[in-house]
């Protein structure tokens, strides 16, 4: 048996373009993340808090909206995300997730409102920093197929 590449046109162009990027989807996985950090901006003011968890949530939460803005609009103009930038609003999001144990909220509602945000922008950018690490794209190059 000969080791050659039986592949028709169609499967060959079809497996190199399998790891490209949809960065219409990626934009929208990136509007959520900054709304999740918009989301921690509000909750002291709308919860009972205290003033450490007012400057924790004002603070993450800003920290997030603008790295997950700055991503969104990377895609727009259909260039990838940058994935150290999804990787830091990971580790802001696993902070919001965990703050609530360190930090004093001040009432309940806040600690479980904070939790939540910062599950969602931690898992939704892992994501994007995931997807964008294997996507099959050079920097220069669109990112859509």
């Amino acid at each position: 048996m000969s080791n050659t590449n039986t592949e028709t046109g169609r499967d060959a162009a079809s497996t190199r373009n399998r790891d490209t990027l949809n960065t219409d989807t990626m934009q929208w996985v990136s509007a959520i993340v900054a709304l999740a950090g918009l989301g921690l901006v509000a909750y002291p003011f709308i919860f009972e808090s205290t003033e450490a968890a007012i400057w924790n949530d004002t603070l993450t939460g800003t920290a997030i909206f603008l790295l997950s803005g700055y991503n969104f609009v990377r895609l727009s103009r259909d260039r990838l995300a940058s994935v150290g930038v999804a990787s830091l609003a990971t580790l802001l999001g696993l902070w919001a997730l965990v703050s609530p144990a360190v930090i004093e909220m001040g009432s309940s509602e806040l600690a479980m409102a904070t939790a939540a945000g910062g599950l969602i922008a931690a898992a939704l950018s892992a994501y994007n920093a995931y997807a964008n690490s294997k996507a099959d794209t050079s920097e220069r190059a669109p990112a859509r197929a």
